[in-house]
């Protein structure tokens, strides 16, 4: 992190691919992917849990190529196969042979993903709202897919993102705003799910045949009031996830790092810690 932007961190080069990475603490290996939301970044999802984190384990979370200050090459192919290898020759790059997931949404089917087609670079997930199954689009993240840059849009989607509407204040409205607006970035980021959007979510989706052959301890978490991914896929997850356990708050959204961020942390900080 930088005094200026703390969003800028690290970089490694990822195949031909400069790629923007916070980092912090020692020890075995966290990585945290984040959403897909316009301007989102490393820092936007993990700024709380990051430093928490970082007491125990050596954590990375890195912007995933097609968002934030990680380079977004005209002629990449935003699939799910190339965001996985993209993960993994991340993992190569900084000499990781094997981590603990933690993924926010579209970070969490990444995970997911990954963890099913190489399991032996997965120690433990950490599934937060977390895509990855077919279910039907919400409203929610159709908004989230389809936004067009503007304060107000910026503001509404924030607003759909948190149960607590407190939260949505105007610093982080005009931080994301601001973020979206950079010049090339929303129209990179209007590659990414254009409409249909309906396959997409499909498209992120991990056969559940594979998804039932993970091994790996996983600690679901999803917010009951989650207005752009449905409660439903947490629970579907845990009945597939042969050891895994699911904790849902209430009166939380989409933002569950954020809205309940000490009772997060503790979840997730205990359960990789357990033996």
């Amino acid at each position: 992190m930088t005094a200026a932007n703390p969003e800028l961190g690290c970089t490694a080069v990822v195949g031909a691919i400069r790629t923007n990475y916070l980092t912090a603490g020692s020890g075995t290996p966290v990585v945290l992917l984040h959403g897909s939301g316009p301007g989102v970044t490393g820092y936007a999802n993990w700024r709380l849990l990051l430093p928490r984190l970082a007491a125990r384990f050596r954590v990375i979370a890195p912007d995933i190529v097609g968002f934030g200050y990680t380079d977004r090459p005209g002629d990449f192919d935003y699939t799910l196969d190339n965001w996985v290898s993209f993960v993994t020759q991340l993992l190569d790059a900084l000499s990781i042979e094997r981590a603990h997931f933690g993924g926010n949404s579209f970070g969490g089917a990444l995970s997911l993903a990954l963890a099913a087609r190489h399991p032996e670079r997965v120690e433990r997930l950490v599934l937060m709202g977390a895509a990855g199954l077919e279910f039907e689009l919400t409203p929610g993240l159709d908004a989230v897919w389809g936004y067009q840059p503007s304060a107000d849009a910026m503001r509404n989607l924030m607003a759909l993102f948190a149960y607590d509407q407190t939260l949505v204040k105007p610093e982080i409205v005009e931080s994301r705003y601001q973020a979206s607006i950079r010049p090339g970035y929303q129209e990179s980021y209007a590659k990414l799910f254009p409409a249909p959007r309906q396959r997409h979510i499909e498209r992120l989706a991990t056969p559940e045949a594979m998804i039932k052959n993970i091994a790996h301890r996983t600690l679901l978490i999803h917010g009951r009031e989650d207005l752009i991914l449905p409660l439903d896929c947490s629970i579907r997850l845990h009945h597939l996830i042969p050891h895994s356990e699911l904790h849902v708050f209430g009166e939380c959204g989409h933002w569950t790092q954020v809205e309940k961020h000490e009772q997060f942390g503790e979840l997730v900080e205990n359960f990789l810690l357990r033996p």
